[in-house]
């Protein structure tokens, strides 16, 4: 299991890295799904999540008054390079990794998945990753505490219901739609909510 989880996280890392090469400059500037954050920002935020060991968490965490949004900035600002090439080249490095923070190991697919998507929507890049890869992160999303940046207080409130897979998670307004814009919605990502259908859409926007 531990094996597949990395195998899948190494592969997506590449295929981004893949798809970075080809930007152009003024690409790297573009906002990202991700708010506040820039394509440039969310490459940076890669690396050092890819350098994280559990250790290197708890201390960031600390410096970070335990605050874990300021957590994620400090990282970007620690990775970002002066230049996009600079930054590509860390991503590069660290790629092969396979050090985590202390959390569930799917997180990290669920990481390259939802960031990876917050790079390529906004640049008209497409991926299409392995189905079950994606409702695994769907429920993995759906089982982490707002908190750690997941949804689990959303699934009492609303059900969410895959069009393209057999997941059905939570009560309530049902929303339906395909699992990857389900994962991305639950994730925080507003740009995806016109792919989405049902009465539980209006909860989503909260």
């Amino acid at each position: 299991m531990t094996d597949d989880v990395w195998a899948r996280v190494h592969t997506e890392r590449a295929a981004l890295i893949e798809d970075l090469t080809h930007l152009q400059a003024e690409q790297w500037d573009e906002p990202s799904l991700c708010d506040g954050w820039t394509v440039h920002d969310v490459v940076a935020h890669l690396v050092d999540s890819a350098r994280t060991t559990r250790t290197g968490f708890v201390v960031g965490m600390v410096r970070a008054r335990f605050d874990f949004d300021r957590q994620n900035e400090d990282g970007v600002r620690r990775e970002r390079g002066a230049t996009p090439a600079q930054t590509l080249e860390r991503l590069r490095e660290v790629a092969p990794r396979t050090s985590a923070p202390p959390a569930p190991l799917d997180t990290r697919f669920v990481e390259e998945v939802v960031h990876g998507e917050d790079i390529r929507r906004p640049l008209g890049l497409t991926r299409a990753y392995p189905q079950e890869a994606v409702t695994r992160a769907l429920r993995l999303q759906t089982r982490t505490s707002a908190s750690f940046g997941g949804a689990k207080e959303l699934t009492s409130r609303v059900r969410l219901a895959a069009t393209d897979a057999d997941v059905a998670i939570g009560s309530g307004p049902e929303v339906t739609g395909p699992a990857l814009a389900l994962l991305l919605a639950v994730s925080g990502r507003h740009a995806v909510l016109g792919e989405l259908a049902g009465p539980g859409v209006a909860l989503l926007k909260e």
